[in-house]
């Protein structure tokens, strides 16, 4: 679709959703209806249930009318999805609060393991708030009243999606003979608060490179006209994200940065992951003046179980060593890493006590009220007790022991049953900040220090490859791997050739850092693959690719990618 195009021959796309509930992150879509409109007309209409694969909360079957007996048939979601793709083609996907239907949507697809980013969006709800900025209510009930619309079967999708493409035609009608709007630019602009190019005076070779910015994952990077690189960002949608450096509401540094700025170019990466990576290196390597963030490496804290200890506990520390002991994390603020020992020393009876208590042995009050089993008397019982409650303290940093888990639930309900919310509360933000945090080494099942995995990032612009070796990162075609040391650690794991003597750099645990914390909001997206689970590369990359590693085999032949970015 032409951005020129008049907005008479721009065909629109309108889509409503029912859901489970409120959050994309947790809930599905229990109906779904597009309506299509060309030249300004209502030309096609579809919707459909859909099984969302868990039940139907009653307050939204009250709401919507849509029961669990009524979905128990539908089709599921990846089975209309080609028809939903297939409506969409070529068109403006549109909604009345539009980021509500499609963070449904992302998620969705996002399940698939696919990417869900539409060329073009335009919210009714958007346009209604620049057009009327005095009427009192503009969701879609009042806002269709407003416009002599009537509207029919609401909270339902085909319903609420027909109300909107009426509400989109008025609105557009009136924005063509009020703002003498008639392209498809112009609307999008309008919508967005995006001046035209012309009104905001912006350097015809910026422009260019503006729209040759694609819909993909990647970084970006401003140079002035000494061709230096000024500012350094990246985005999940390279033209989505640049888009907003050019509205008027943009703060005084973005519109500095637009000033000074002469070119834009851009690296397109497989995944968000690795533009993350690549955004937190560039940033250190070129250090460019605008940037603020990412400059330095920030506080990193582990868990570290002193298992060189004849009865191992637990230590915090800011330092990571391959010294015999395990480290779990890695934690943002030290708070947090002693937030989930303190836990885990109220739940589980490990010893607490330093070296100098230790070897007085003889028990102290812990033993007394059941919180340590005593290991310090050297008795083969109190050992082999305190062995086994270590086991489940790793087994509930591999997030695989749910005792503890269901004691903190037990404890939330007794407290709202009792009408003590404010402590329900308090023990439901802790369950929400132990599962965050526990998902994180979970994603492993095994310490940062022995895990030696390849994690296989799902992207519909081509995979991405990791592996964490020892608290080490390696990305395959990573930008700044010249001398290709992700295939190198594979060789030498499977030729047994490896240091072990070589610890993790600043650069090495800052992607770790940011690694975990993707992975874990992007958990239905990667595939983890334990390296001592296979003999070789070979049979590690069929598995990989079904047995075909061809995709993986790294082809010395072929020309390395020259990048304008100088590396």
């Amino acid at each position: 679709m032409q951005k020129n195009n008049s907005i008479d021959k721009t065909t629109f796309t309108v889509v409503d959703v029912e859901t489970t509930g409120l959050s994309a992150r947790y809930e599905r879509i229990i109906e779904i209806a597009l309506v299509r409109v060309e030249n300004l007309k209502i030309v096609e209409k579809f919707s459909s249930l859909i099984n969302p694969q868990r039940p139907i909360p009653s307050f939204i079957s009250m709401l919507t009318g849509i029961t669990n007996s009524d979905v128990k048939n539908a089709p599921m979601f990846h089975q209309v999805f080609p028809k939903i793709s297939e409506q969409l083609e070529d068109s403006v996907l549109c909604g009345h609060n539009l980021q509500f239907d499609l963070s449904f949507l992302r998620n969705e697809v996002q399940i698939l393991g696919n990417d869900f980013n539409p060329s073009h969006t335009l919210c009714t709800l958007k346009l209604a708030r620049k057009l009327f900025p005095n009427l009192k209510s503009r969701s879609l009930g009042p806002l269709a009243y407003h416009l002599n619309i009537k509207a029919k079967n609401s909270h339902r999708a085909l319903g609420d999606a027909e109300t909107t493409a009426k509400v989109l035609i008025k609105l557009i009608k009136q924005l063509k003979d009020k703002e003498n709007i008639q392209t498809i630019e112009e609307l999008l602009s309008y919508q967005t608060g995006v001046k035209t190019f012309q009104s905001l005076n912006i350097k015809p070779e910026l422009q260019n490179d503006f729209y040759n910015l694609p819909n993909a994952p990647g970084i970006y990077y401003f140079l002035n006209s000494r061709n230096e690189i000024i500012y350094i960002g990246k985005a999940k949608s390279l033209r989505e994200r640049v888009k907003s450096y050019f509205s008027p509401g943009a703060d005084s540094r973005v519109r500095k940065i637009i000033r000074q700025a002469k070119r834009l170019h851009h690296i397109i990466t497989n995944s968000e992951l690795t533009a993350l990576l690549a955004e937190a290196e560039s940033i250190k390597v070129k250090n460019p003046k605008h940037n603020k963030m990412l400059k330095g490496y920030g506080n990193k804290y582990f868990i570290k179980v002193l298992k060189n200890n004849s009865a191992p506990f637990l230590d915090i520390t800011n330092k990571f060593d391959l010294d015999g002991c395990d480290y779990f994390g890695l934690y943002h603020s030290k708070r947090d890493a002693q937030k989930i020992v303190e836990f885990i020393n109220k739940t589980f009876a490990i010893r607490e006590c330093d070296d100098k208590e230790f070897l007085k042995s003889r028990p102290c009050f812990l033993y007394d009220i059941q919180r340590c089993t005593a290991p310090c008397l050297g008795i083969d019982i109190n050992v082999s007790k305190h062995k086994a409650e270590l086991e489940e303290v790793y087994r509930f940093l591999n997030g695989e022991n749910q005792n503890a888990m269901n004691r903190l639930l037990n404890k939330m309900k007794y407290f709202s049953s009792q009408q003590m919310y404010e402590k329900a509360a308090e023990i439901k933000h802790l369950i929400d900040f132990l599962l965050e945090e526990i998902h994180k080494s979970s994603l492993l099942s095994e310490p940062i220090n022995s895990a030696k995995v390849l994690i296989e990032i799902l992207s519909p612009s081509g995979n991405d490859y990791l592996i964490l070796f020892e608290g080490k990162v390696f990305i395959k075609g990573y930008l700044y791997d010249n001398k290709n040391k992700f295939e190198e650690i594979l060789d030498d794991f499977y030729s047994g050739t490896i240091n072990n003597d070589a610890l993790p750099s600043q650069e090495d645990l800052e992607k770790l850092k940011i690694v975990l914390q993707w992975l874990i909001k992007n958990r239905n997206r990667v595939k983890v693959y334990y390296l001592k689970d296979y003999s070789g590369k070979q049979e590690l990359f069929a598995k990989l690719n079904n047995n075909d590693a061809s995709d993986l085999i790294v082809d010395n032949t072929r020309t390395d990618p020259i990048y304008d970015f100088n590396i």
